[in-house]
């Protein structure tokens, strides 16, 4: 399970920041930024941080409520960011993610002394002291918490979406390549939201 060591070590007010949405072939890539106040996680917290992909949907809404209720009361600061299907198809995926990240933390109260990002690819000239960990969301609670707000809003986004396209299934599937995804692409085309410079869809380059 996740705890707050990582955090400790790098001392000062830290920033675990992750994001969702890297691997979909349609809606943006979102980031966040946790800050807790202190190295004691609340207590209200307790039990419901991990590894957003580890949690069921329900688990990941309980934690999100948790998570405003407790910025609300100052335990705790987030910020969160985006980048649009056109930053990510104009700059890749990684420096999309990276801007993401950078607008998520922009969005803090605060700038913190330290980032600890998840994975092991950081942003290049970051305004404060960063430290790449791989499998982050599931070692510090910071970035576990992170992982969450930022699946939770990018879930939400899809599910909007699927309102104005729902030929493509993005309720259930995300923007993910399922079958059923890839199926409707090929039927009536790639929408707005689609990533043109992912594969299958560059270049048109798309077969079942």
């Amino acid at each position: 399970m996740p705890d707050l060591r990582y955090e400790r070590k790098l001392g000062g007010r830290v920033a675990g920041i992750d994001e969702a949405g890297r691997g979909p072939l349609a809606g943006p890539v979102v980031a966040a930024a946790v800050a807790f106040a202190d190295t004691t996680l609340p207590a209200a917290l307790a039990g419901l941080l991990d590894d957003s992909k580890k949690l069921s949907e329900a688990k990941r809404e309980a934690a999100f409520a948790e998570l405003r209720v407790q910025r609300h009361v100052g335990n705790l600061a987030f910020g969160i960011g985006a980048a649009s299907v056109h930053e990510i198809d104009r700059l890749n995926i990684l420096r999309a993610t990276h801007l993401a990240m950078r607008r998520a933390l922009a969005h803090l109260p605060f700038m913190p002394d330290a980032a600890l990002i998840d994975g092991n690819q950081l942003p290049r000239d970051w305004p404060c002291r960063t430290q790449g960990l791989v499998g982050g969301d599931g070692k510090s609670l910071s970035v576990a918490a992170a992982s969450i707000l930022a699946k939770v809003v990018r879930d939400r986004i899809m599910t909007k979406l699927d309102r104005r396209y729902p030929a493509y299934g993005w309720a259930s599937n995300k923007g993910y390549g399922a079958k059923t995804h890839l199926e409707s692409i090929v039927a009536v085309g790639p929408s707005p939201h689609h990533r043109l410079s992912f594969a299958p869809l560059a270049q048109g380059q798309l077969s079942l």
